[in-house]
């Protein structure tokens, strides 16, 4: 996972759609009243306090501790730890993990995937949605593209999104040992909030691309990109980042 310092306010303020479409994961997730559930890259503590809400026991990891922070002070009842999703372990194991818009972050995704898979009961329900493949390509590019125009091409930090085909994820779960239910590969452009709504999501998304330039040099290269974007994502006065989903339910057999 790239190293990423997350600013909590800038995400729960502009970018809180990241929430909100996590309801239908929740929706697929179903829990039920005493289960024991995980919530995996939890944020700011939104849906682990929806999860909650419906009489489950629920735990919220991140490693963020800016968002564990801003969780316990959110929802004081509820149990959020700062925990690395490629290197978990708890001792009771749970009858459901829950993660949304978190492991395309994680590039160790065999390590994610078998710690998963080992802190689940028998039988138990992993629920998950993630970027896919092809997810915020025209941003990437328009990035990558405006750092080669500015010279600084050699200086593009690799090391970031991981964006699995439907296929290539399903293989590596059912290869660890879960029976996949349910798997769909879908875009979903997604409505960025105001007219900097592009420059925010880079600022905030995106800081890894910079991690090798200045401050300076990079507010030149999102400026640019953003201009370059203005023909493709912004269609009548709102920016939409070209996302593509994963969404996937399976069980460990």
């Amino acid at each position: 996972m790239p190293a990423i310092k997350w600013n909590a306010d800038l995400y729960e303020n502009k970018h809180s759609f990241v929430a909100q479409y996590g309801e239908d994961v929740v929706g697929l997730l179903q829990p039920k009243a005493g289960e024991r559930i995980l919530d995996l890259g939890c944020g700011t503590g939104t849906l682990t306090n929806e999860i909650a809400e419906m009489d489950a026991e629920v735990i919220g990891i991140d490693a963020s501790p800016d968002m564990i922070e801003k969780a316990k002070a959110a929802y004081p009842a509820l149990d959020f730890v700062i925990a690395d999703a490629s290197n978990f372990s708890f001792d009771n194991k749970f009858d459901a993990i829950f993660s949304n818009a978190t492991l395309h972050w994680i590039t160790k995704y065999d390590e994610v995937i078998n710690c998963m898979y080992k802190n689940l009961k028998l039988g138990g329900r992993l629920v998950l949605e993630m970027g896919g493949k092809g997810n915020i390509k025209s941003i990437a590019d328009a990035v990558k593209k405006s750092m080669k125009a500015t010279g600084l091409g050699d200086k593009i930090s690799t090391d970031f999104w991981y964006f699995p085909s439907l296929s290539e994820y399903t293989t590596l779960l059912e290869k660890q040992g879960f029976r996949v239910e349910i798997a769909h590969h879908f875009e979903r452009p997604t409505k960025l909030s105001g007219l900097d709504g592009m420059k925010n999501w880079i600022e905030m998304f995106g800081s890894f691309f910079f991690s090798n330039i200045s401050a300076i040099q990079a507010e030149e290269v999102i400026n640019k990109a953003v201009e370059q974007l203005i023909a493709t994502n912004f269609i009548n006065n709102i920016w939409y980042a070209d996302y593509w989903r994963l969404r996937i339910k399976a069980i460990k057999a």
